[in-house]
């Protein structure tokens, strides 16, 4: 009997010819016909939620890939699964990431499809959806929402969310109105769909087309453009072409398609949450994330988009400019070109292929970029000895080398108990410590590495501090922050014993984060106070506690992981 079609992935009812029997039973009673339910059936994940704005064009898309399927002879069959936004998931969406990841996988599974194509957009949604599909195996596309526009605000153009970001620092810094606040937070968001910045959900955009996963120019057409509903029809006549010519995924993520994906990130100026996505992402193929050898490419490939909040477009102006192929044309020298991609052709093929190029100036000529390296550089010291990262294309020049004094903040809620207490302890050469963001500490690794200035401080016009935490940053904020400090506070990594008072030095030129402390007094700190690592009683915040991974493995649960690793990623020339 084949194995493909409605015959793929039968029932278990001891008797194979009787589960297909029931199967198209059932399937007839949608209206199905005979002729039908013999072409290949592709299906399609359905993320849009009255809760999920980023994606609340999903419908006019499912629409789109069903014309492409059917165009192209396919049987479209949509599903839902979890869908994350970023602002409306508690305690964050990261926390929900690996699940969603394991809802699509096993949905995958266990659903009779031959090719699946994944409609994503918000932060944690393409990840999760990369991550299902790569264990899953089958052939996959992506297709994400795309980036909301840009508003207005008294003549000032503005889109979500770093101008959210900056807009709030100047009323926590009273330079603005409640009045102007209110004004300003309708004209944030002027649509559905992402982030109109390079931040985390543009980042994992760039990131699925460098690795070959989507139709080629897919990453920037805005959510409301035709150009977008036209990619979505394209993915799905493409979807049955892949089915046919069983082009399954693990052809796609190779090494090759992670190492472009690399020196995607870095020459975006893309989100830090991009390096834990696209390790878990390898993770799940075999491939392990050499961090040195990323901080490498990082010295080779220079910052070349010059959006926010690096730079100062948007992503509708990059879509204008060419989007990724006008970049890659940039990075050709830097790229492996035989990567396969789910075209069935080549990069190096795809981009000769591509309409000619044209004057722009989102995307810079290699020889004259924004920033001359990678906007992300890897840290190591006796603070992190797994690593730590910060992006430093969104940093203050004046503060990448600096020493100063740690105002240590044990965790979240005594951050924003103490944080704009006027009597706080502070000065603006300070470093700002905050525990317990972690992957296990908050539990999550919420995006609170972007600690805002104490308000005494931004009030009196300090714009930037260096501040250093276990958790993330959101890939539209901007500032002098290390992240990810490896390991954890919560599992008893050195920055656990941090103390206020301490020296830490920060040299991004040296690759160095480093805790002024002796290695002795650490380890009486230690004795004298032991970290108790977080546990559950039940449900998925015990899986999650029992089984995620650090930083350097992705924020993965240890299960989910590829079963074998079978090599590293970049690769050590």
């Amino acid at each position: 009997m084949s194995q493909e079609g409605m015959s793929k992935g039968l029932t278990n009812y001891g008797d194979r010819g009787f589960s297909l029997f029931l199967r198209k039973a059932f399937i007839k009673g949608a209206g199905y016909t005979d002729s039908a339910l013999t072409r290949p059936v592709i299906g399609i994940v359905n993320t849009g939620s009255a809760y999920n704005p980023c994606h609340g064009n999903a419908p006019q898309l499912i629409e789109a890939v069903k014309r492409g399927i059917m165009l192209a002879g396919g049987l479209p069959m949509d599903f839902p699964t979890i869908s994350i936004h970023e602002s409306f998931s508690a305690p964050t969406s990261m926390y929900l990431r690996n699940l969603m990841s394991m809802d699509t996988e096993e949905m995958v599974r266990a659903q009779p499809m031959d090719a699946v194509v994944l409609i994503g957009g918000c932060d944690k949604t393409v990840p999760a959806q990369l991550m299902g599909a790569a264990s899953a195996g089958i052939p996959a596309i992506q297709l994400v929402t795309g980036a909301m526009l840009t508003g207005s605000h008294r003549s000032e153009r503005v889109g979500a969310c770093t101008d959210c970001r900056r807009y709030w620092a100047y009323y926590r810094a009273d330079q603005i109105d409640d009045q102007e606040i209110a004004d300003v937070n309708n004209q944030l968001v002027a649509s559905v769909g992402t982030c109109s910045v390079m931040g985390t959900a543009s980042t994992m955009a760039c990131i699925a087309e460098a690795l070959g996963m989507m139709v080629p120019g897919g990453a920037s057409a805005p959510a409301v453009t035709a150009d977008r509903i036209r990619i979505a029809e394209q993915t799905g006549t493409l979807a049955v072409q892949m089915s046919k010519d069983r082009l399954t995924i693990d052809k796609v993520l190779t090494a090759e398609a992670f190492e472009n994906a690399m020196r995607v990130l870095l020459a975006i100026g893309g989100s830090t949450n991009g390096i834990i996505h696209l390790t878990a992402i390898a993770g799940r193929m075999g491939f392990e994330v050499d961090l040195e050898a990323l901080d490498r490419f990082g010295a080779e490939t220079p910052v070349l988009v010059d959006l926010k909040p690096s730079g100062q477009h948007y992503m509708e102006d990059f879509h204008k400019a060419g989007g990724m192929i006008t970049l890659l044309r940039e990075l050709k020298p830097l790229l492996h070109l035989n990567a396969m991609t789910v075209t069935g052709r080549t990069l190096g093929e795809e981009l000769d292929a591509a309409s000619a190029p044209f004057k722009q100036d989102v995307v810079r000529p290699f020889n004259n970029p924004i920033y001359p390296q990678g906007g992300i550089a890897v840290l190591r010291g006796n603070l992190a000895p797994g690593g730590a990262i910060i992006k430093q294309s969104a940093a203050a020049p004046e503060l990448m080398e600096h020493e100063g004094r740690a105002v240590v903040f044990e965790d979240a809620e005594d951050m924003v108990t103490r944080l704009d207490d006027p009597d706080l302890d502070v000065n603006a050469d300070d470093v700002l410590v905050l525990k317990r963001i972690g992957p296990k500490g908050a539990p999550g690794m919420p995006e609170a590495g972007y600690i805002p200035i104490p308000m005494k401080l931004a009030r009196a016009g300090v714009k930037d501090m260096v501040r250093i935490s276990d958790g993330r940053m959101s890939g539209t904020a901007a500032g002098t922050i290390v992240l990810h400090v490896t390991p954890e506070a919560a599992v008893g990594g050195p920055l656990a014993y941090v103390q206020n008072g301490d020296r830490i030095r920060l040299s991004v030129k040296n690759r160095e984060i480093a805790l002024l402390v002796s290695a002795e007094e650490l380890a009486e700190r230690a004795r004298v106070a032991p970290v108790v690592e977080p546990t559950a009683d039940r449900g998925y915040r015990k899986l999650f506690l029992t089984t995620v991974t650090q930083a350097d493995e992705g924020v993965d649960f240890d299960f989910l992981r590829a079963a074998t690793m079978t090599g590293t990623v970049p690769r050590t020339k």
